[in-house]
């Protein structure tokens, strides 16, 4: 049998609610109503005074450690981060420098930013994509790019919007099940056999 899905979505917002936080929420709940799963949704607003000041992993405090192995060992990766100076927000970067630099290769992850408006649309492919290509993660095809028009009370309310955001998840799932049977069973699905 299958093991259940782990979708991990990590959302670069500083506040709640936050736009990003809700476009990751809304890809995982897609990808969730393709079959089983385990989500998790790790926000770095709430890490933020745990992470400042830090140089080396070890020492962050065992809250941020548990996100880091979360993202670590997720089957499938949702980032989402608000656009800030054309670029993911600093925070968002000093998370992602605690990861392996080994741990995201051939991770399927979707890309998604938020921003103020269309001009910042780009921040996808030249800055998130080059982010996890240095992990050597699989970025997949289709990213999603939201403005604050797109939502209403912190949900998407854009139809066009809300269609690339199931389109990139049904053009996800290939890349997917192809990795997730490339990779070796997890030690604790073999102790159970």
């Amino acid at each position: 049998m299958t093991p259940p899905l782990r979708l991990v979505a990590v959302s670069g917002g500083l506040q709640r609610p936050s736009r990003s936080a809700a476009l990751a929420e809304h890809l995982l709940d897609l990808f969730a109503g393709e079959g089983p799963c385990e989500q998790r949704l790790v926000e770095l607003g709430p890490l933020a005074p745990r992470l400042a000041g830090a140089l080396w992993r070890a020492q962050l405090p065992d809250a941020v450690e548990r996100e880091l192995v979360a993202v670590e060992q997720a089957d499938v990766l949702v980032v989402a981060t608000p656009v800030f100076r054309g670029a993911y927000t600093g925070l968002f970067k000093h998370f992602f420098d605690f990861i392996h630099q080994d741990a995201l290769i051939d991770k399927p992850v979707l890309l998604a930013a938020t921003g103020g408006s269309e001009r910042h649309a780009l921040v996808i492919d030249h800055q998130l994509r080059p982010l996890f290509s240095f992990f050597q993660a699989r970025t997949l095809p289709l990213g999603v790019y939201a403005t604050d028009k797109d939502f209403v009370d912190y949900r998407l309310q854009d139809k066009a919007l809300i269609e690339r955001a199931r389109l990139a998840v049904q053009r996800a799932l290939p890349w997917v099940e192809s990795t997730r049977h490339a990779r070796p069973a997890r030690a604790e699905d073999v102790v159970a056999a």
